[in-house]
């Protein structure tokens, strides 16, 4: 498999500056013009129930991004599927507000993502511009998984297993906070465009 750019095949991530620069987007601040958002307590039952960390240590509700479409993706550095970021980033800012991609690092598939949060961001920015929010390293199956993952594929199973089968499985999510549809890893970013749009057309 070969190696993503930035890292030599076989060997660990390289060192990175000891002060990285790169600060994912928490939210996107472009105003929402319609309808406005929410105000009241969280639908247990959708995934607006979640609290998470950024992989800058923060502190992020993803009540903070009712009204928009999200994209939860599981990446990895150091895969054959890594160049997805360049479309996935395309996907957050063709939108504008009314998309949001958020990426959760999993370590848990050939050991594809090694680094620690602060190398996993610098390389995510110097090679592919992302500026989407990035959350700290997960586990998305067995015991420790993320709840949010454990969620997930509660909410939508995959083939033969409901088990995430490798980086990049994706979940759209629709904004009532409930899984639209899941995704295969091998399913480019730009193929999901259409339900995307048709989400967005639906909520209008």
């Amino acid at each position: 498999m070969a190696a993503a750019p930035g890292y030599g095949a076989g060997a660990a991530i390289g060192p990175v500056p000891a002060k990285s620069s790169w600060q994912p987007a928490l939210a996107d601040t472009t105003p929402v013009t319609a309808p406005p958002p929410i105000v009241g307590p969280v639908d247990s039952s959708s995934v607006y129930q979640f609290t998470l960390n950024s992989i800058t240590g923060q502190r992020v509700s993803l009540s903070s991004f009712r009204w928009r479409k999200i994209l939860i993706v599981n990446p990895a550095s150091y895969c054959s599927y890594t160049p997805q970021y360049t479309d996935l980033q395309t996907l957050n800012s063709r939108y504008g507000s009314s998309v949001v991609v958020l990426g959760f690092p999993c370590n848990q598939f050939g050991a594809q993502e090694p680094g620690d949060t602060e190398q996993i961001g610098a390389f995510c920015q110097r090679n592919y511009g992302v500026s989407f929010p990035m959350m700290a390293k997960v586990d998305v199956n067995g015991a420790e998984a993320h709840p949010i993952f454990k969620w997930l594929k509660d909410q939508k199973g995959g083939l033969l297993t409901d088990g995430i089968k490798w980086n990049f499985t994706k979940f759209l999510i629709g904004s009532d906070g409930q899984v639209i549809d899941r995704y295969a890893p091998t399913t480019k970013p730009e193929a999901i465009k259409k339900d995307i749009e048709k989400a967005l057309t639906a909520a209008k």
